[in-house]
């Protein structure tokens, strides 16, 4: 077998179907880079999910003095420093609590200027008078968190009580509705990829239909003649490949990094991970083009 003439086959493929073969490197870049997103999305929200699994706590908020919160009407100067002292002791004691920790006006105030930027309006009009006391409670299995949350609400001087899970639970809502619309998006691109690869094969032969004839006339096997095309739908899959790699690439670096960065920087997606996500969408884009240019080589060579 020539490798020569081989190669030539592949070249005057794609330079007569130029036009097809840059549809088909398109297409199969934009599907296996959303293929690529979505994998990546379904890796980082495994990531994140495991990383604040076990530090999201139960924020329970105690009364101020004039709250407007109907719980606190029992308690309209606020809680007493013998009142928290108790609601501590009441919250340590519940099942499932693993710490109970306190955070005064001050603390708070720390904490909420540090989400907030110094130009922004709502850092100049609020000041540490406005903060409310609570108490931070973290929990020995997250998932057991509605007893916790049912008996915190009955406990007097306790004015509001949020969950930080419920809070990240629509975050990740959103992440997983993300996640299934990129890979429906890429699952449509592909098929439509496998269109075009099985077209442009299809129009390659034809147009070389008298010199595939005369190379079976003389003898050559149907791996010899139909080599060519697939090549050439594997050279497409794999241009395609690396551009949706370059694509990943930086969707990482400008998506990925900037999202998880407000979150936990410890839960970013690795560079391994993306590693792995580029080498099977490359190796899937690839396989497809070849399997395509196979299947349709069966159906439509004839020589």
């Amino acid at each position: 077998m020539r490798a020569n003439f081989i190669l030539s086959e592949v070249w005057i493929g794609l330079r007569r179907n130029l036009t097809m073969t840059i549809a088909v490197v398109v297409t199969v870049a934009v599907a296996m880079a959303l293929l690529g997103v979505g994998l990546m999305i379904n890796a980082q929200v495994s990531l994140m999910k495991t990383y604040w699994s076990d530090k999201v706590e139960i924020s329970v908020y105690l009364c101020k003095k004039d709250s407007p919160f109907p719980s606190c009407k029992a308690s309209p100067k606020g809680v007493t420093e013998t009142e928290r002292a108790q609601l501590d002791a009441q919250l340590k004691a519940l099942p499932n609590v693993e710490n109970v920790d306190f955070e005064d006006q001050k603390m708070a105030f720390d904490n909420f200027k540090k989400t907030q930027s110094s130009s922004s309006i709502l850092a100049q009009v609020v000041d540490v008078n406005d903060m409310p006391e609570s108490f931070r409670v973290k929990l020995k299995d997250p998932e057991q968190y509605q007893p916790v949350i049912a008996a915190a609400k009955q406990m007097k001087g306790i004015s509001t009580v949020i969950d930080q899970r419920a809070q990240l639970e629509s975050f990740f809502g959103m992440l997983e509705k993300l996640r299934y619309a990129a890979l429906a998006v890429a699952l449509i691109l592909v098929l439509a990829a496998i269109l075009l690869i099985g077209n442009t094969v299809r129009l390659s032969a034809f147009n070389r239909r008298r010199e595939t004839g005369i190379m079976r006339l003389v003898g050559a096997s149907n791996l010899y003649i139909q080599l060519p095309f697939v090549m050439e739908g594997m050279i497409a899959g794999l241009i395609g490949g690396v551009m949706a790699a370059v694509m990943l690439i930086v969707a990482k670096v400008f998506l990925f990094e900037g999202t998880t960065s407000a979150f936990a920087a410890n839960s970013q997606l690795g560079w391994d991970s993306v590693a792995q996500v580029i080498t099977l969408t490359m190796v899937i884009g690839v396989v497809i083009c070849v399997l395509a240019s196979f299947a349709t080589l069966r159906r439509y060579l004839r020589v």
